[in-house]
């Protein structure tokens, strides 16, 4: 579609209005997503302390970070290595499916 046809859509109070708040509400979500993440790490950290955690859950855990972070200095931008990342943690997780499910029908 042409980006015209879309904004000649939009009414155009609307439009000026929403314009001016957008930047706001992204850096918003970036923050909470931020601080759901730095949560998580502290109490993953906190439940190996306490002995609730293995640590090759948690090593598990970690695989997707630390492939991000490989990926993000070997290949030319992040925002490739973070698309990258998805797709070889999609391919895995398919993977383990498949291989659970025949597991349950072969009775192993």
């Amino acid at each position: 579609m042409d980006e015209s046809l879309i904004r000649s859509l939009i009414p155009k109070k609307l439009d000026s209005d929403m314009a001016g708040i957008v930047p706001y509400l992204i850096w918003a979500a970036l923050i909470v997503s931020g601080l759901s993440l730095a949560a998580m790490a502290v109490f993953g950290i906190r439940n190996i302390a306490y002995g609730k955690m293995d640590y090759v859950t948690a090593g598990l855990l970690g695989t997707p970070g630390l492939l991000l972070v490989v990926l993000g200095f070997v290949m030319d931008s992040w925002a490739e290595a973070a698309v990258m990342t998805f797709m070889i943690l999609l391919v895995l997780t398919s993977l383990s499916l498949l291989i659970s499910s025949l597991r349950g029908l072969l009775g192993l």
